[in-house]
């Protein structure tokens, strides 16, 4: 469920009618709802209540600042991934106590800002990964309490470029070896193993490979418990799926129940990372027509989002519903069109052969499901500056990233000494 609905023929978000917001903001923007985040955030807690668990919201589904916040208030922490990521999570106030850093290329800076904040426990991925913490925290005269992400070759059933719990992903170390890496963590300085974690893709559609993958990780953690080794802590991950066309997803409270009837008699506490599942269907991105273009072979909608804003259709082949902010009428024409952007790459498209109702210059359209993995995701090529974001709440809004300029763009760029002599003129008014 969520609260983007008709009414009186136009699409809201919540009580704000997204041409409101259009005209106010401009198009394209990314629009995300309170009330949909927090249902979500509600929903999948309620959902693992059974446990001893913990929530830490994946920021790489979406990292605005507000949309973290807001969810650190309803009580999650944070899965970050990177630096920058950890930045955002403090910025919008989560304790570093709730924060779990991830990842699987982490730098000894990243490493030694995330020791000296206090995030709550680093999941470590290789070998050297292990050796090179043990070196800054030993260095910094702090123990870093780790979780070893082990690699239980199991396949996510998912795209092939977000599945990660196979032998041949680069994530996780497989877990026919992670007893030996377990037994020389145990020697290192600064070192503090006290976890086992698991993650195996993103938007899975089936419970059977989480059951598979959480069943392996269960045997694993009895294994070294029996060799000695004081494991009180499960990182499940994430990667529930969420419906973009007419996928069968498990709802949270299915996927809570599997996991509870896996892990549950472990007594051991557990964390989980949803990030799709909250923030995915709680954003929509709104797009103005340009025109429509009739070719020969096809009809092409061409509008003012491009895949520098969502790439996910070219990347992943995804589908995202598309529907018109001014809702057509009953027994509108419908046409087959390609729903394009402006940017120079036959890659940059929305949509391909998709049945819609007519549209026309001007129109406006709201691109369903681009809460995660959309405006993280975005870039300026093309010189496109990014779009901005809007957070609504009831009947109110507030811009939570304000839309980027050229300006904005190339006062990030400097002649070179060798060019600055006479650099040429910049345009009046460009931007």
């Amino acid at each position: 469920m969520d609260h983007f609905d008709y009414k009186n023929g136009e699409l809201h978000a919540e009580g704000v009618a997204l041409s409101r917001l259009a005209d106010e903001v401009g198009t394209p923007f990314f629009c995300y709802s309170t009330a949909t985040l927090e249902r979500h955030y509600s929903v999948f807690a309620e959902a693992v209540a059974g446990l001893d668990a913990g929530i830490c919201y994946a920021v790489k589904a979406n990292s605005n600042i507000a949309v973290i916040a807001l969810l650190a208030r309803l009580g999650a922490g944070a899965d970050v991934v990177s630096g920058g990521e950890l930045q955002r999570a403090l910025t919008a106030g989560v304790a570093p106590a709730k924060i779990v850093f991830s990842g699987v290329g982490k730098t000894q800076k990243e490493m030694a800002t995330a020791l000296n904040a206090g995030v709550t426990r680093i999941n470590v991925e290789s070998d050297p990964e292990l050796d090179m913490l043990s070196a800054v925290a030993d260095g910094l005269g702090i123990t870093a309490d780790i979780s070893v992400r082990i690699n239980p070759d199991v396949d996510a059933k998912t795209h092939e470029k977000i599945t990660t719990g196979k032998s041949e992903n680069k994530f996780g170390i497989d877990l026919a070896v992670a007893h030996e890496v377990y037994t020389r963590a145990a020697t290192l300085p600064g070192i503090n193993v006290m976890g086992v974690a698991v993650h195996i893709g993103s938007q899975l559609t089936d419970l059977a490979p989480y059951r598979e993958a959480y069943g392996r990780a269960v045997d694993f953690v009895r294994e070294l418990r029996g060799a000695g080794h004081d494991i009180t802590h499960l990182d499940l991950g994430g990667g529930l799926g969420i419906t973009y066309a007419d996928e069968a997803a498990p709802t949270p409270a299915e996927y809570g129940a599997m996991a509870c009837e896996v892990v549950g008699d472990l007594d051991i506490s557990v964390t989980f990372e949803p990030g799709r599942v909250i923030a995915g269907n709680a954003g929509v991105l709104v797009t103005r027509v340009l025109f429509v273009k009739e070719g020969l072979a096809k009809r092409f909608c061409v509008a003012d989002v491009a895949m520098n804003d969502l790439i996910r259709p070219t990347l992943y082949n995804a589908h995202h519903e598309i529907v018109p902010v001014v809702e057509a009428a009953p027994g509108s024409p419908h046409l087959i069109m390609d729903v394009v952007g402006p940017i120079c790459e036959s890659g940059d498209y929305i949509a391909k052969d998709r049945d819609m109702p007519n549209v026309a210059a001007g129109d406006l359209l709201a691109i369903r499901s681009a809460g995660a993995y959309a405006a993280v995701m975005g870039s300026t090529y093309n010189s496109r500056p990014l779009a901005p974001e809007v957070l609504v709440s009831a009947d109110d809004f507030a811009v939570i990233r304000r839309r980027f300029t050229v300006d904005d763009m190339i006062d990030l760029e400097t002649f070179p000494d060798w060019l600055s002599d006479d650099p040429p003129m910049r345009a009046e008014g460009a931007g």
